[in-house]
């Protein structure tokens, strides 16, 4: 056996003791590229492990900051230390050139966004970008691993290509394997560590050893390796296929309610107490750069019709529609004109605790209630700018100073359990509450409360 310092773990002569030697000791040099939300914390954990690890990210604020040692991404728990820690410590750093962390790196991990177009279009110019990059520094011997979620067949057909087609290897020559973030903003480093096992599917066999290898040091909860990179690409996707389906059955559900009579989502509870059911919430809409966007990863790039996911898409989309449609009702049963109404929007993030608003139901809650005349404000804890929005950015305290027709919860952070609801004044008659996430109790209150799913209090 060669004595030669090990820096590969692709096809690699060495036994895996001291393949996983070399990779926690340093000796293999990685690159992450793309180091936003999920990216940095990634590539703070393979730092921690490695002790070698360059990120790259083409916006030079995000690495002046890194360099520096301090954190962009905010609210994530002992993130800011760490990345302290790792840049301090030599174990860390950044460069706005992915092609210099390509050249250094044997092993290359792309964690870079991947949108969709406004026709919903699965949009891949970031990772082409970034792979071709990557090819202009791939050796023979290296491994590169795509986190970023993907259309299935992406990594096979596309990343494949492009690596031969730019590097000048063959594969065989390069490992390449699909693994998948599983995580939540709020608590990555945690999901990285270990909250759930990590999914690995490589191009060959090879690529799916030496990417178990590495992700079995950093994640506590192991490695479930499935059969290649496509499958590894369909169980991403379809978790948030799932979950898309699920909440558009609890918001068909939740349309239902008054014709039913009855409170849904006391019935879905119920329902949930038998093992076979697992009814999601329904709510105002489904946001966030996941859920909304995953479908058309599978509904676009293929030929067979998925009129299920087509249809789950649409009654979620639907949503933030049937929330103002509830304030119109509220509004003719009082005589009043939705371009007289002012409505006050509590919540605008996607989801409690995060910045995040991409997709939030709030965006078009907001722009419609505002085409239909009404004035519009809202509130959340978690933005410092809310110029998406077609409102008035109010502070929490602020809404006691003015007078409003309607509040509209759409995202219930912790800080709205502090509003003093008896003290919100009503421009007249009744103040209409539209409780988009059965979250609030008002029932001391002489307001109107709209539950979706719960109906009328």
């Amino acid at each position: 056996m060669s004595t030669k310092l090990i820096d590969r773990l692709y096809d690699s002569d060495h036994d895996e003791a001291a393949q996983r030697d070399a990779l926690t000791n340093g000796e293999i040099p990685v690159a992450v590229y793309g180091l936003g939300k999920m990216g940095l914390p990634l590539a703070s954990v393979y730092a921690k492990t490695t002790g070698n690890v360059i990120g790259a990210d083409i916006d030079p604020e995000v690495v002046e900051t890194i360099s520096n040692g301090g954190c962009h991404v905010k609210r994530e728990p002992g993130l800011e230390a760490l990345v302290s820690d790792l840049v301090a410590g030599d174990a860390l750093s950044a460069t706005i050139e992915p092609r210099d962390a390509a050249a250094q790196a044997s092993v290359h991990v792309v964690i870079v966004p991947t949108p969709i177009t406004d026709e919903h279009e699965p949009d891949l110019a970031i990772l082409d970008a970034v792979v071709e990059d990557i090819a202009t520094g791939l050796s023979a011997g290296d491994l590169v691993v795509i986190e970023c979620t993907v259309p299935p067949q992406t990594t096979e057909q596309r990343v494949g290509a492009a690596l031969e087609a730019n590097s000048g290897l063959e594969r065989g020559e390069f490992g390449l394997a699909f693994c998948p973030e599983r995580t939540s903003s709020g608590r990555a480093l945690e999901d990285i560590r270990g909250a759930y096992p990590k999914v690995v599917g490589g191009i060959d066999g090879e690529s799916t050893r030496a990417a178990t290898l590495i992700y079995e040091e950093i994640n506590s909860e192991g490695v479930l390796p499935v059969s290649d990179a496509t499958t590894a690409e369909a169980v991403k996707v379809f978790e948030g296929l799932y979950r898309d389906v699920n909440i558009g059955l609890a918001n068909e559900l939740a349309t239902l309610t008054d014709e039913l009579g009855i409170d849904v989502n006391e019935a879905i509870e119920v329902a949930n107490t038998q093992p076979f059911c697992n009814i999601h919430d329904p709510g105002p809409g489904v946001g966030g750069h996941c859920i909304p966007f995953y479908p058309y990863f599978v509904i676009k790039p293929f030929e067979t019709e998925t009129p299920l996911l087509q249809t789950a898409r649409a009654v979620n989309d639907s949503m933030p529609q049937f929330t103002v449609n509830k304030l119109r009702e509220e509004f003719d049963a009082e005589g009043l004109a939705f371009e007289d109404a002012s409505v006050l929007l509590l919540g605008l993030t996607y989801r409690p605790g995060v910045e995040e608003i991409r997709a939030s139901p709030a965006l078009d809650i907001a722009s419609i209630s505002s085409d239909l005349g009404a004035d519009v404000y809202g509130v959340d804890p978690m933005l410092d700018e809310t110029d998406a929005f077609d409102l008035t950015r109010l502070d929490h305290s602020e809404i006691y100073d003015r007078s409003f027709d309607a509040v509209v919860m759409v995202t219930h952070h912790d800080d709205f359990d502090t509003i003093r609801w008896d003290d919100i004044s009503r421009s007249d008659g009744q103040l209409v509450v539209i409780d988009g996430r059965d979250t609030l109790d008002l029932s001391d209150t002489d307001h109107r409360v709209y539950t979706i799913g719960g109906g009328y209090v």
